[in-house]
């Protein structure tokens, strides 16, 4: 399958993909895995701002997409359990997809049903908003298990690019549209209306039937037909396994609470800085419940309680095959180049609107500029990367994107230099933001390619927490970096990390003897 992903089409053929079906629909599901997002983070922390919720426990509500990045954990019960009735009658990926696009459409409407202003409801749309995320990011792992098996690996870039660009409009509706909802419906930071958040919830949650929709007009991928040869009981057992370690680690995070905040006072104390003991035991926190969790499931396991056979299949096989299909020293490399591809972007992406700011531009002259303008160049930059990607192979578009990143994040040198310009500003940011969606249409498209079909879900998962661990780990510092160096050394910095990937990229080709960049 990977040979296939520099397979080389004409001009024609590349625009003609665009209007297939199969991308159509992808940008369907795009529009509904995009949708949730904002409405755990940015509307829903607005909401709550108008409600009288208090700053910090504001900011708790964002662990609710914590979902997102551990994925991964609860990826093989998608891969490999039935669901019943369901998968007999839709088939695997789409009996998931339909569970997970109820189940989101059901937190939605819990949300909506729910005034946080009353003290005594406020547990309720928390348990929304974490239904919310797991849901969501249940409909994501079966959205990109079913884009990797529903077509060939040349296919994947242009596919890729209608994800990107239904996601990114499904985001405008959840973050722009619910905003314009609940102010045209009466509410304000000055009068808080619940009644104008509650219907502008119920209408997200009836945005969800395009992915509904979706999951109706696509087909079973033929691939994906398999012998679900393990008894009920081993699925409940896994079910059963999975939902108690769970079970431990929100008990660990609960019980730890009141402790947490001693150790976040005395940590103040000798390193003086409350943000950074904050960090520091909250790491500890998270730390401590995964390993409590881990400890949990090997005990249940160790009882014979799930089947071995099953946890072996769902769990190890999928790491084992990957290094199986490329070998130890390629798979490392492979891994290495995932987890590092964005790291430039990354970096630079987490201060840049803190830098306009600093620029001297104002939060609508930076929203219209980034927020508008730049979504747009995203989005065709997404296309373009797919279309290029199909006309002269993934690999080569992949160093293509990675070495326009390097060259980009240094445009933002001229910003510094040339005061308040305008047109500048939205030279600098539509080249940065098409850059982005051509390297992302490809890298997708990359990482797509490398899965196996037997663990479609499980390995497409891992992959896509790994390639943001990293770079939002170092993303962290780059505020710390600006206020000892300025800008011009740090955007210098953020271009010249993004070197060693074009290398990366370069011995990824070989070895796996694609066709020369």
């Amino acid at each position: 399958m990977l040979k296939k992903i520099d397979t080389q089409h004409s001009w024609k053929e590349s625009l003609v993909a665009l209007t297939q079906k199969d991308v159509i629909h992808m940008m369907l599901l795009g529009f509904s895995a995009g949708l949730p997002l904002l409405l755990i983070f940015s509307s829903l922390s607005l909401w709550l701002g108008e409600a009288g919720i208090q700053k910090s426990a504001v900011t708790y509500f964002s662990w609710a997409a914590l979902g997102y990045s551990f994925k991964f954990v609860w990826a093989p019960l998608v891969d490999s359990l039935p669901v019943p009735y369901l998968t007999r009658m839709l088939g695997l990926r789409r009996s998931w997809l339909l569970v997970s696009q109820i189940l989101i459409i059901a937190a939605i409407s819990i949300m909506a049903l729910t005034d946080p202003a009353l003290e005594n409801q406020l547990i309720y749309m928390a348990l929304g908003a974490v239904l919310l995320g797991f849901s969501s990011a249940t409909q994501d792992i079966s959205i990109d298990a079913y884009r990797i098996e529903a077509v060939g690996a040349d296919m994947q870039a242009i596919m890729s690019s209608g994800y990107m660009a239904g996601y990114r409009i499904g985001m405008i509706v959840a973050g722009a549209g619910a905003l314009y909802l609940a102010s045209y419906f009466g509410t304000t930071k000055e009068q808080y209306v619940y009644e104008s958040w509650k219907m502008t919830y119920h209408i997200m949650s009836l945005f969800m039937l395009v992915g509904v929709l979706a999951t109706f007009l696509i087909t079973e991928p033929i691939k994906r037909e398999k012998e679900f040869n393990h008894t009920a009981k081993e699925y409940l057992g896994l079910v059963f396994t999975f939902f108690i370690s769970v079970c431990a680690f929100i008990a660990c995070f609960v019980l730890t609470s009141e402790v947490s905040g001693t150790m976040k006072s005395g940590l103040t104390g000798i390193v003086h800085s409350q943000s950074l003991a904050g960090l520091f035991v909250e790491i500890l926190r998270l730390a401590g419940a995964i390993g409590v969790s881990l400890t949990v499931a090997k005990f249940i396991i160790s009882t014979r309680f799930v089947s071995q056979r099953l946890i072996q299949h769902s769990y190890i096989s999928p790491v084992k095959q990957f290094f199986d299909d490329y070998g130890r020293s390629t798979a490392w490399l492979l891994l290495a180049l995932i987890g590092l591809y964005r790291i430039s972007d990354i970096v630079l992406g987490v201060i840049s609107n803190l830098f306009y700011q600093d620029m001297g531009y104002t939060k609508n002259e930076i929203a219209d500029a980034v927020k508008l303008f730049g979504l747009i160049m995203t989005l065709v930059g997404g296309f373009l990367g797919g279309i290029l990607a199909m006309r002269y192979g993934v690999m080569r578009i992949l160093f293509l994107g990675a070495l326009l990143v390097v060259v980009t994040n240094l445009f933002f040198i001229t910003l510094v230099y040339s005061g308040h310009n305008l047109a500048m500003l939205y030279a600098v940011v539509s080249m940065d933001n098409l850059v982005a969606g051509i390297s992302s249409a490809a890298f997708i498209a990359f990482l797509s390619s490398l899965v196996n079909f037997q663990f479609t879900a499980m390995q497409y998962a891992i992959f896509s927490s790994l390639m943001t661990l990293v770079p939002k780990a170092l993303a962290g510092y780059s505020g710390s970096i600006v206020d000892s160096l300025g800008y011009v050394p740090f955007f210098v910095i953020a271009s010249c990390i993004g070197l060693p990937i074009l290398y990366l990229v370069y011995l990824a080709n070989k070895k796996l003897k694609l066709q020369p960049l």
